[in-house]
């Protein structure tokens, strides 16, 4: 088995200069979280506060069935209330009222905020303490904001999850928190791989349902799973729990240094974390090399957009011998993504923020051979001969840990081909 050989860190990226930009940006909305978060949480409904774009936007982009039952919905701002001619909160809460008479198997009820309902400045943490006191016990009523004004798309989970940090019970017990919403497929991989080391025991956030025994407290260390939780991160801080920092868990590097930091928070020693970790490292670096062949030497250009940027950088730079140009994220936040700046080289622009103009001229500029970016500047971008990938289809599709490595560098290779093929086709 080929193996590439690791980049020289030279000292990493953390102290780096970072190129900071406020002008026009293109993101995602944050409701888009919804998607993936409903799925998660199985007791749980988000009721989105907002026009009639928010629910065509959550219907398409979660392409539910008009048979299906899902667990999201919007509540239509109507001329009336935009106007101040009904009163917003008695109508919320007629819509609810309706709501949960219908869907009693409802626990948890997230009023979500959007652009509409934040610019006429309705108060959902007012509607949810009020709501809270007329269901409780039988239902939780939290809000949070999913507005896309001054966001970016995965900010909605952050904010979903910060919501019920301060809800959480209090709880001495040892623990390790996972934090971040992961398929169920990969998060019951990544609980394997710990508990084959004998570490617990081991809490999710969020749980699939709202009666677990999810606690947290000062004897509570939390791992991120998602470099997009500052909220969240900072949340679980006040509540007393403590941070394991580590790079993400993208590809076989970052995997291993992220069990790794938990391994030697629970003393757990070499010999038994080299027998759990070796056979999934070994098909994870088989399948990076295999995937990856078509990246090799190749540039790669990050607009900012999930927040997943710095590390997936980690990953390519390191693990698929890409070559960064520019890393741009919607914020960089060092106390999460540290780590990760460590272990990458220097060489890249390092960007947080957006004028994406300004961003859009040094990319043509450089003439990568990949970028990644949102879906609005995908299509532009093709048409002007550059290969792209659409930054959501990166949080949309399993990626985390060993089993998922190559599928991770098979993302990123596909285009590539592609764009590779194109060139060598006869122009008619």
């Amino acid at each position: 088995m080929t193996e590439l050989p690791r980049i020289p860190t030279s000292g990493g990226c953390r102290e780096e200069p970072i190129l900071k930009q406020r002008g026009q940006r293109e993101v995602f909305c944050g409701l888009t979280g919804i998607i993936w978060l409903h799925r998660k949480m199985q007791d749980a409904f988000f009721l989105v506060i907002g026009s009639r774009t928010c629910a065509h936007l959550l219907q398409s982009a979660a392409g539910v069935m008009i048979f299906a039952e899902p667990r999201f919905g919007t509540a239509i701002l109507e001329e009336t209330d935009l106007a101040g001619l009904a009163d917003a909160q008695t109508e919320l809460d007629k819509v609810v009222d309706q709501l949960l008479a219908r869907r009693t198997d409802i626990k948890q009820l997230f009023l979500v905020g959007s652009c509409p309902s934040e610019v006429i400045k309705l108060d959902l943490s007012r509607a949810a303490e009020r709501m809270t006191e007329k269901y409780a016990p039988s239902v939780r009523v939290l809000n949070f904001s999913g507005s896309g004004i001054e966001t970016t798309f995965t900010q909605g989970e952050d904010a979903c999850l910060a919501s019920m940090v301060p809800v959480l019970p209090k709880t001495d017990a040892r623990q390790l928190l996972l934090v971040g919403a992961l398929p169920d497929v990969v998060e019951e991989q990544a609980v394997s791989l710990l508990e084959q080391m004998g570490i617990g025991p081991i809490k999710v956030l969020p749980a699939p349902r709202a009666e677990s025994d999810l606690g947290v407290g000062e004897n509570t260390v939390f791992a991120l799973t998602q470099p997009f939780l500052g909220d969240t991160h900072a949340a679980l801080e006040r509540r007393g729990a403590r941070h394991l920092a580590a790079p993400f868990p993208f590809g076989e590097e970052g995997t291993t240094a992220w069990l790794r930091t938990i391994a030697d928070e629970f003393d757990v020693d070499a010999e038994t974390f080299e027998r759990v970790t070796a056979a999934p490292r070994a098909r994870a670096r088989k399948a990076i090399a295999q995937a990856s062949e078509a990246l090799r030497n190749k540039s790669v250009f990050f607009f900012p957009d999930s927040q997943l940027e710095i590390p997936l950088a980690r990953f390519l730079t390191r693990e698929c011998g890409m070559e960064a140009v520019e890393v741009g994220a919607p914020f960089v936040h060092k106390g999460i993504v540290g780590p990760d700046l460590d272990m990458l080289a220097k060489g890249p622009t390092l960007s947080e923020g957006q004028d994406v103009d300004l961003q859009l001229d040094r990319c043509r500029e450089a003439r990568p051979d990949l970028t990644v970016c949102g879906l609005g500047l995908a299509n532009p971008l093709e048409a002007e001969g550059l290969a792209t990938k659409w930054a959501i289809e990166l949080v949309f599709t399993p990626v985390h840990f060993y089993e998922q490595a190559g599928d991770l560098a098979g993302l990123f290779s596909r285009p590539v081909r592609r764009a590779d093929l194109l060139k060598l086709e006869p122009a008619e």
